[in-house]
């Protein structure tokens, strides 16, 4: 039952799948259809906020397809009314052995983990710690930190709820939030749930991956992707790109704090990006990679230095170049389709499909429109240019800026995620909008 505890508290709810002996195979769709959560951080929202977002942008890049989501709350019927009805193909996490779907190669491995104020006085690296024993202790109901806290005699606990309406409540950030605020003094909580919330709290927490614990409680798992029975071209194919892109789904999982374990137990560690990928044109693929550190004629900034230059230069021009989502394959000839609005920077100017390596001549007049009146023409105009983290997009897009000859480009690597991460908002921006007459 640990295995189904785990889906539980991962929010990953299974029901039993039906499968038509004539399938349809996902890998012949128009989209990527994802099944998800709208309001489950650190995994998914409707904003694409989650490392699941981004690992399934992964894929539909890899695909060259759009990704679509249908939202569900990650309740009991979460499975039966998404995949099941065949609204979505892909939940993107679920516990390797989940006998209710299939599941793909795990794309991951991580560990309960335990989480205490830094201040607190408590040194703990286990759950035994003696320093724990008159502690209050968070823990989400019917999971294998229950079992846990059991083993060692520890009573005093804060319990949680495990099922509950996600779109109102996420208990287990809860129990984060509660031990930030000295309701709790410690909580041993699902290690993707506790990473994320622990960094975001304004108080220093201290995070244990609980990977020394031993004995007959189970707290490392692997994850998967879990689709319907009897596809396995689809299969196939989530296998070998996991294979392909193992590098880069971890590198979005340690952004958001997520413990990896790596195959002998101990915690993973990553190999830094190669700064030797730096091509000496354009980048003309992969554009979902990590990026050089630098960029040669423009100046890099983060986001601290962004929001300090805003403040004494407040005419400076922001760039987002992150791509539109692709036209969607059903709708009509003729349509009128407009991309739905992004979540950028305040007052940034959204240029959509400018960053590729090599645009269509109609691609390079929007882009040369769009910074003409970004700019008012104005070569020595102060522009940053940024997509999202990982996104060789505003590389490109800064690079040809300084070719065309302007001469104040900045480029912000870290992007709307940076930014967002800094604790700054976000508001919704449109695509502009080039007028006839140019």
């Amino acid at each position: 039952m640990a295995a189904r505890h785990l889906a539980l508290a991962c929010g990953i709810l299974a029901a039993a799948l039906a499968a038509p002996a004539l399938a349809v195979e996902a890998t012949d769709r128009d989209a990527v259809r994802v099944c998800a959560d709208g309001n489950l951080l650190p995994f998914s929202n409707e904003r694409l906020e989650g490392f699941e977002n981004e690992i399934a942008r992964l894929i539909g890049e890899d695909l060259k397809r759009p990704v679509t989501y249908f939202w569900w709350p990650q309740t009991i019927g979460f499975v039966r009314n998404t995949l099941r009805a065949r609204q979505c193909d892909l939940v993107m996490g679920t516990a390797s052995g989940e006998e209710l779907m299939q599941n793909t190669n795990p794309y991951y491995r991580t560990v309960y983990a335990l989480v205490y104020r830094a201040d607190s006085g408590i040194k703990a690296q286990t759950v035994g710690d003696p320093s724990l024993q008159n502690a209050r202790i968070g823990v989400v109901e019917r999971t294998p930190a229950v079992n846990l806290l059991r083993r060692y005699g520890i009573t005093k606990t804060e319990p949680y709820q495990l099922n509950t309406d996600t779109r109102a409540h996420n208990p287990a950030a809860d129990a984060i939030a509660d031990v930030a605020a000295g309701r709790t003094d410690a909580a041993v909580i699902w290690g993707p749930i506790a990473g994320y919330f622990a960094a975001r709290q304004s108080v220093p927490l201290t995070v244990v991956p609980l990977v020394g614990e031993k004995g007959p409680v189970p707290l490392q798992f692997n994850i998967s992707m879990g689709i319907r029975a009897e596809e396995p071209e689809w299969k196939h194919w989530l296998n070998d790109f996991i294979a392909r892109r193992q590098d880069d789904i971890d590198r979005i999982l340690a952004r958001y704090h997520v413990p990896l374990v790596a195959p002998d137990g101990t915690l993973k560690k990553l190999t830094a990006a190669d700064p030797s990928r730096t091509p000496s044109g354009y980048r003309m693929e992969d554009y979902r990679a990590p990026t050089p550190a630098s960029l040669p004629g423009a100046a890099t900034v983060t986001a601290e230095d962004l929001r300090a230059l805003l403040d004494r230069a407040p005419d400076t021009r922001l760039v987002d170049v992150m791509p539109a989502p692709p036209r969607p394959a059903d709708r009509p000839a003729g349509a009128v389709w407009i991309p739905p609005p992004r979540r950028s920077l305040p007052g940034a100017v959204w240029l959509p499909n400018v960053g590729y390596g090599a645009l269509s001549a109609e691609q390079e007049r929007y882009f040369r429109t769009g910074l003409e009146a970004v700019s008012r023409g104005d070569r020595d105009a102060g522009l940053v240019i940024f997509c999202e983290r990982d996104c060789w997009m505003s590389w490109n897009a800064a690079k040809r800026a300084v070719e065309w000859g302007y001469r104040n480009v900045r480029w912000f690597p870290d992007g709307t995620d940076g930014w967002r991460e800094a604790g700054f908002p976000l508001e919704p921006a449109a695509p502009f909008e080039r007028h006839a007459s140019n």
